[in-house]
């Protein structure tokens, strides 16, 4: 296969394409004078193997030795493409965009600063974030997804499910869109095709999304009733805590008969950032925006006289949880970034000074106290 001098889509470099292979990874593969490199994406990860597959040949392929102990290197996640000698994977192909989180366990430790990132998936068109109608509904959950995707410049799309437990669904839908603007809300059913059709042109050829979500939230039900039999294992939601089991347990690049792919992924129960980017403006954007109105250009929209973001809090426009929940992220975000560049010590050093020197300040009653982060207006 030698896809750098074929100017036409023949039989071979159509498979890459439904594959997801775009130029920013012809690019790459330019750079190389081995013609004996076959670009291949990865479908699976597996203990000490990796599932890859060019579209038309799928191939078990191993780590060469020099990546698994590359500590600057990437190492292969689902949906990356690598370039790959026989079976061995020789070079990991550089991301055009990654999912990612901080490895579980160290959310609400801040001493504890997050030492590795997990890569979800790679290479992805959009990010359904699903969420069923039943007790695993929750809005500030919802938010807090959409700083994530956000964060790591990607696009986002709610996929409501279940929503035949319901005989009015359309109001579930209503206060999500009162806290996703401009995200692309779903409504589907798992006991019909209610809503599906909605959702075939983010499978469309060449295009891959993946799907995350708590346990049970109805990912893999999902991707079974888009792909027309079961593929995926499903399990039964606990009516005792409302949760599902970890029924689906790897992350697998899945070709769909519409053309696209999907990675369906286990149950996310820790939502633990890594990225630092503009996540929280994009998924808070009426309190950016009635932010630049606050008296003070530094208003952290806690307790300051004059904060219009207060203000709206009071006159309904935007309820205390998002508020909350705005304030709770913003503070991680911070702290995730100070550690970037600081010491542990010297972080809670400077947090702790700032916060005595409020303190003094209202005794000296040179702030008005309005409010507090957990109060009632």
């Amino acid at each position: 296969m030698n896809i750098r001098q074929d100017t036409n889509i023949n039989n071979d470099t159509h498979h890459l394409l439904q594959m997801g292979w775009k130029s920013h990874f012809q690019t790459q593969l330019e750079q190389f004078s081995d013609n004996s490199l076959i670009p291949a994406r990865v479908t699976g990860v597996r203990k000490n193997s990796f599932c890859t597959s060019n579209g038309k040949s799928e191939w078990l392929a191993t780590l060469a030795g020099r990546l698994k102990y590359d500590a600057n290197g990437l190492y292969p996640v689902t949906g990356d493409w690598v370039l790959m000698t026989d079976a061995v994977i020789s070079r990991v192909l550089v991301r055009e965009n990654a999912l990612s989180r901080a490895a579980s366990g160290t959310r609400n430790k801040q001493e504890a600063r997050p030492q590795k990132e997990q890569v979800i998936a790679a290479n992805l068109n959009t990010v359904c974030i699903v969420s069923g109608l039943d007790q695993d509904f929750n809005l500030r959950r919802i938010e807090r997804y959409l700083t994530l995707v956000y964060n790591c410049g990607l696009n986002p799309v709610i996929i409501l499910t279940k929503a035949d437990l319901h005989p009015d669904p359309d109001h579930f839908a209503s206060e999500v869109e009162a806290v996703a603007f401009g995200v692309p809300i779903h409504l589907v059913s798992a006991s019909d095709d209610t809503g599906l059709a909605a959702l075939r042109p983010y499978l469309s050829f060449g295009r891959t999304i993946t799907m995350v979500g708590s346990s049970g939230a109805g990912k893999s039900t999902l991707v079974n009733r888009l792909y027309g039999k079961t593929i995926q294992l499903t399990g039964s939601i606990s009516t005792h805590v409302g949760k599902g089991r970890h029924i689906t347990t790897t992350r697998d690049l899945i070709m769909m008969p519409q053309g696209g792919m999907v990675i369906d992924n286990p149950g996310i129960r820790e939502i633990v950032f890594w990225e630092v980017d503009k996540g929280i403006e994009a998924a808070f954007p009426e309190i950016e925006t009635l932010g630049l109105k606050c008296r003070f250009a530094d208003c952290s929209h806690t307790c300051e006289p004059g904060c219009r973001v207060l203000s709206a809090v009071g006159e309904g426009e935007i309820s205390r949880g998002r508020l909350e929940n705005y304030w709770k992220m913003k503070r991680e975000l911070e702290y995730l970034s100070q550690r970037r560049h600081k010491s542990a010590g010297r972080v809670e050093k400077e947090r702790w000074k700032e916060t005595s020197l409020k303190i003094k300040a209202m005794k000296r009653g040179r702030v008005f106290f309005t409010g507090k982060p957990g109060s009632q207006l």
